[in-house]
């Protein structure tokens, strides 16, 4: 590994360990150097885990096609869930100190059934890999400066990832239609993001199979019980401290989050 890119992964650490934003990575990374950016990403990765940090799951970004024409790319990206950013509830209190720039979204997770080793599955066969499907918080967290981001500086950044609080009701996939599934998140009562499961890649689904095969491409295949956070289904705000957020997902009980 270069030292352009360890000194890359050393400035994101720094940056994260004392929550200090960064300028753009456009001295260490183009903005499409996708190879390198996942390659500091995974330098972060294993640092996390060599301190004693284990791995929960994997999140899906850039499911949006308005946020792709945005950043002028054409697929996803991806990173990777720790279970210091876990958490679970119906009503969490979530901190807001931790985080350098913090937004909130509304999701669809997937908790993995089984093992996916394999690439290209038919949808059925996906539907029953892909287990359960829970609502979902994500805290998006941005360590470049007034999210003055390029396609590689999130992927550096771990797909900007801070937090995700998961409720309580997981459902199973069979005669659910997530694509279907209206989406209204609220700020103190009043409706900040609306959106529908189609707004990720036409179908969360559709999300999770490029997430399955890209695994599998990579060696790093998809196992049972990681949770996959499957794109935001509407609109991120910020996370502000004081202010308590609902998400009501057609299909599953409300979920709230209040920043301390």
């Amino acid at each position: 590994m270069s030292t352009l890119l360890q000194s890359c992964a050393d400035a994101l650490w720094q940056a994260r360990a004392t929550r200090t934003p960064i300028p753009p990575l456009r001295g260490w990374l183009a903005p499409d150097e996708l190879a390198n950016a996942y390659a500091v990403q995974a330098l972060l990765a294993q640092r996390r885990l060599s301190e004693g940090a284990q791995r929960v799951g994997r999140k899906i970004g850039l499911t949006s096609a308005v946020v792709q024409k945005q950043l002028g790319v054409a697929q996803p990206d991806f990173g990777v869930l720790f279970d210091g950013m876990r958490h679970q509830g119906a009503r969490v209190v979530l901190p807001v100190a931790p985080f350098i720039q913090p937004k909130i979204e509304g999701e669809i997770a997937f908790i993995v059934a089984r093992d996916i080793p394999e690439s290209s599955l038919p949808r059925a066969e996906l539907l029953r890999r892909a287990g359960q499907a829970v609502a979902v918080f994500e805290i998006v967290d941005c360590a470049i400066a007034d999210w003055k981001i390029t396609l590689a500086d999130t992927v550096a950044d771990n797909a900007s990832c801070g937090a995700f609080v998961l409720g309580t009701d997981p459902r199973p996939l069979t005669g659910f239609d997530a694509r279907l599934a209206g989406m209204a998140m609220s700020e103190n009562g009043q409706i900040v993001s609306l959106g529908v499961g189609a707004a990720s890649l036409g179908d969360p689904l559709n999300a999770f199979a490029w997430l399955a095969d890209k695994a599998v491409a990579l060696g790093d295949p998809l196992r049972a019980g990681e949770v996959v956070l499957t794109g935001a289904l509407g609109p991120m705000v910020p996370f502000v401290r004081g202010r308590r957020y609902r998400l009501e997902i057609a299909g599953f009980e409300p979920l709230e989050v209040c920043g301390e």
